[in-house]
């Protein structure tokens, strides 16, 4: 089957040196792009990240520090990328936790001004979970009946991914055919910025999700404590989430202005 779009979705999977979405960086990134017309592109990208891959972590993916010694930079690589995904919607395995928050990092360093406010994010990770609970392995296995050869290869888990959600949508009634019903049904909890620090509440205001100030609205916490807004520039959070406050804010200051 066809999935229904209204403009591309680029399935994207991102092999890295870590977990931590401020420190780690990206070593290999595939990109599967699916037009509306059923057409597809695919693109895959080894990447230097300018730092160590730790041995534990090459074991769980097998690139090498030498296999991308000699391999472009992110920052070298970054407006291609950006090219080829920037009228697009966005699709992964898990990719509203971390794929997407990462890749946003690491366009952000590069100086490509990266947010979401244009797209939609279907992470085919949420709806199996919600369906089925399982890994992406499993998935593969339980919804297409193929063994997923070369897990943990971003061009092997992309293709999956993008296979999984076409026989999400073939095997349950309720799942539409329709990329907006797809990013609301494999959304979490809305946040403001993907690493969600700053959560909606209920009224669709901007509220902190942690630490001290945790339920109280942003633009009310940067009123009353003005220092903090300077603390949360300078401490270790994503350069998304440091966007994203200062946005609230310089809108906060143009509403006191009008």
């Amino acid at each position: 089957m066809q999935l229904n779009l209204s403009k591309p979705i680029c399935f994207f999977d991102l092999e890295t040196t870590g977990v931590s979405i401020t420190k780690d960086r990206i070593v290999e990134i595939s990109i599967l792009k699916v037009f509306p017309d059923g057409k597809e592109e695919s693109k895959t990208w080894l990447v230097n990240p300018e730092m160590v891959i730790p041995a534990e972590v090459v074991e769980i993916h097998g690139i090498s520090n030498e296999d991308v010694a000699d391999k472009p930079t992110f920052k070298a690589l970054a407006k291609e990328i950006y090219n080829l995904i920037k009228d697009s919607d966005l699709g992964g395995f898990n990719s509203n936790r971390f794929d997407i928050p990462l890749l946003a990092e690491e366009m952000l360093r590069a100086d490509i001004d990266f947010d979401m406010k244009s797209r939609l994010a279907v992470d085919v990770q949420t709806i199996f979970h919600k369906m089925e609970q399982r890994t992406l392995v499993a998935a593969y296995k339980f919804y297409c009946d193929k063994n997923l050869e070369g897990a943990h290869s971003a061009a092997a888990d992309t293709k999956a991914t993008y296979e999984v959600l076409k026989a999400q949508i073939d095997k349950y009634d309720e799942i539409e055919n329709d990329t907006k019903f797809l990013a609301d049904f494999s959304s979490r909890k809305k946040f403001a910025d993907f690493a969600g620090f700053i959560a909606f509440d209920e009224n669709g205001l901007e509220c902190f999700s942690f630490g001290k100030h945790k339920g109280k609205l942003v633009t009310e916490v940067l009123e009353k404590e003005p220092g903090y807004f300077g603390w949360l520039l300078n401490a270790d959070f994503p350069l998304y989430t440091k966007k994203v406050l200062t946005a609230i804010k310089l809108r906060s200051l143009n509403n006191k202005l009008g």
